[in-house]
């Protein structure tokens, strides 16, 4: 019993100090991954603007499911892994740029935008993803300091890559 009442104090003061840590990090964050595809950038536009078709090609994303408009703007709720996310498409300029928000509306974990960027250079695109988010819970900011912004940045930009059967390695800036 006496080891029990260890490990269960242990565990309580853990998650008691990664909350602390965590109040005293920055709600805020931003990280930018980079790739560069051979493709021109009207084809990569297709793909990346195409918020509907990303199940086919990132397997984090289990369905996209296209919404009624909100305030005027395209709407998607994408489900990936555990959760549901609304997503704003809150600019597109084909074939350059398009940012789109997280609306986890009023008590959400996380939020924030994606801006995509990309840019034609000779024998290609130069695609950066931006994501300017925060994060509420200060444990969860904890996780995401000790682990890094950039997971879902990567995953995303190497399956846009595999998408045009390219093997991509994102750069960090």
């Amino acid at each position: 019993m006496k080891w029990v009442v260890i490990v269960v104090g242990g565990l309580v003061g853990l998650i008691a100090l990664m909350a602390l840590i965590g109040a005293l990090l920055p709600r805020d964050h931003r990280a930018t991954s980079t790739i560069m595809l051979r493709q021109p950038a009207d084809s990569v536009w297709k793909v990346v603007r195409d918020l509907g078709g990303a199940a086919a090609w990132w397997p984090e994303v289990k369905a996209s499911t296209r919404l009624p408009d909100r305030d005027g703007r395209e709407t998607w709720r994408q489900k990936m892994g555990d959760f549901d996310a609304a997503l704003i498409v809150v600019e597109a300029r084909a074939p350059a740029r398009m940012v789109t928000r997280i609306d986890g509306g009023e008590g959400a974990a996380f939020g924030g935008t994606w801006t995509y960027e990309l840019t034609s250079v000779d024998g290609g695109t130069l695609v950066r993803v931006t994501e300017a988010g925060w994060i509420s819970n200060p444990i969860f900011r904890v996780m995401a300091r000790l682990f890094g912004y950039y997971g879902t940045l990567d995953g995303y930009l190497t399956n846009l890559g595999k998408r045009f059967g390219e093997t991509v390695t994102p750069a960090h800036s």
